[in-house]
């Protein structure tokens, strides 16, 4: 069994160390520094658990010393520290990060590092990257690649049609942080919330509009072969309008802690949600102008013994499956892994990566 260490008790976190675990294959330990997170878990007794303050200098090192590797489930402003212990420890480092800069420095780490540093391994940045990537593969020159996803809940009942089914300091990083997008062949900065489009999928309407993180290294994978690659978060129509007046007109991008006390506070989080994956590549093949469309939506389901909500199930199950093909060879033992890297068939027929695959609605062009 290999030891593997899973930093972060929230909702996330949890169902990664309850999944690596129902296999039989991974010794898992589950840290957070939070005594009352971790009792409220509900893990089984195969998981352990280590009560731990990651910022200290040493304990976290010392905790890894002997695992094979360590996944960080943590807010998004741990993951430098994780990923520079992983480093020190010479162990396999994952994480599920939609920041920039953090990954950024991942990548520094990565260079000198004697194992593989593998970011953003969840479900955007992550299996969409693998989606996008696969896709594009099949054309032999590129004009656009758009991504779409977004984690909704079912049955909306606020005036922001949005319900807490994952990180609130991701959600809000992501609505304030400057985005990456590819226009006319040149890698820009484009602001968040804004391009807002609308499209319908399944009779139903959305709203996507730009937001951070979620292109991942894919921008700068395609650089100079795409005229237009962007990445936008889906949302139900009026969602956008009401966060631009929450963090432009009343400030509230300067004063992150008061809008997380009050979504927190006022959004209450849902099990009763749904993932939505939409890509769209458009490129020449033998000189025809083709399009290509991915679409899946993964709903909420039982796991196990208990219902986990869709943004649980492929953002646990996406970076499960990385691991797992870290574990059996399948991804290099060393340096910076890319999700690109990452083959979509591969990736489906893995036992985590099966829970994409369950739910396709794909449509793609023979040949």
């Amino acid at each position: 069994m290999k030891k593997i260490i899973v930093v972060g008790a929230g909702k996330i976190g949890s169902t990664i160390a309850e999944m690596l675990a129902s296999t039989g294959d991974y010794h898992v330990t589950l840290v957070d520094r939070s005594a009352a997170q971790l009792g409220a878990a509900e893990l089984p007794a195969t998981v352990a658990t280590l009560k731990l303050d990651i910022k200290a200098s040493g304990p976290l090192e010392a905790a890894l010393a002997g695992t094979f590797a360590v996944l960080s489930a943590a807010p998004f402003h741990l993951t430098t520290r994780i990923a520079e212990a992983a480093a020190s420890a010479g162990v396999h480092y994952l994480d599920l990060t939609e920041d920039v800069v953090s990954t950024r420095r991942v990548k520094e780490l990565a260079r000198s590092a004697k194992s593989a540093f593998i970011p953003q391994c969840g479900l955007a940045p992550g299996f969409i990257s693998i989606v996008a990537n696969d896709l594009a593969s099949r054309f032999h020159t590129l004009e656009s690649v758009r991504m779409r996803v977004g984690a909704l809940p079912q049955y909306p009942s606020n005036a922001l049609n949005y319900n807490l089914t994952w990180s609130t300091d991701g959600v809000i990083n992501e609505y304030c942080e400057p985005c990456e997008a590819i226009v006319e062949g040149e890698l820009i900065e484009v602001p968040p919330l804004e391009e807002r489009e609308e499209f319908s999928l399944d009779g139903v309407t959305y709203e996507a509009f730009n937001t951070s993180g979620g292109l991942g290294t894919l921008a700068e994978t395609l650089k100079g072969k795409v005229r237009t690659l962007n990445y936008r978060t889906i949302r139900y129509p009026g969602h956008a309008a009401i966060m631009k007046a929450l963090l432009n007109d009343l400030g509230l991008r300067h004063r992150r802690d008061v809008l997380k006390d009050i979504f927190e506070s006022a959004l209450p989080a849902t099990l009763q949600d749904v993932v939505i994956v939409f890509v769209t590549v458009s490129g020449r093949k033998n000189g025809r102008l083709l399009q290509e469309t991915y679409a899946n939506k993964i709903y909420a389901r039982r796991v196990g013994d208990r219902v986990r909500s869709a943004i649980q199930i492929t953002t646990a199950s996406a970076i499960c499956a990385v691991l797992d093909m870290l574990a059996d060879g399948s991804l290099p033992g060393q340096g910076f892994v890319r999700q690109e890297d990452i083959a979509l068939d591969a990736f489906l027929a893995n036992r985590f990566g099966h829970a994409y695959a369950q739910h396709e609605m794909v449509s793609r062009l023979a040949g």
